[in-house]
């Protein structure tokens, strides 16, 4: 399914988490664990209601998520991409990528090597396009 919106919300809702408590986006979704990103996803219609703050700062709390020191926004020299740009990177690759079951297909999305590659916000890796990206993913590599 292409422009899945419960996916974008999900991953959008990953990356605020992940800059609220500082952490690589792969141990967000380590700590939610399987069992909560399916429910994320299940309920992302009434959960997109709230305020994402308050969505994060629920499931932080209900999933003991910690405080790291990963800061990959205070390390950005350029303008910092938002939360929700970056949730569409993950939501397009993934919908891309996806050969059964969407949560299994975001949990190997997130990770693999090219999580870090979106979440260097130096690099204009973010900004390729869905093609490109997707290409990338496949090839596990950045390509020139």
């Amino acid at each position: 399914m292409k422009n899945d919106s419960n996916l974008f919300f999900e991953c959008s809702l990953i990356e605020y988490i992940g800059r609220e408590c500082k952490l690589e986006r792969k141990r967000v979704v380590e700590y939610l664990g399987s069992d909560f990103l399916k429910r994320i996803y299940k309920y992302a219609d009434t959960l997109h209601c709230e305020p994402i703050a308050k969505v994060a700062t629920d499931y932080i709390e209900m999933c003991k998520i910690p405080q790291g020191n990963y800061d990959n926004v205070m390390k950005c020299k350029y303008e910092v991409p938002d939360y929700w740009t970056i949730g569409e990177v993950y939501e397009r690759l993934i919908e891309d990528v996806e050969k059964g079951d969407i949560i299994e297909t975001l949990i190997e999305v997130y990770s693999s090597w090219i999580s870090d590659a979106i979440s260097n916000y130096n690099s204009d890796f973010f900004y390729q396009s869905r093609e490109y990206i997707c290409k990338c993913y496949e090839a596990n590599e950045i390509l020139s």
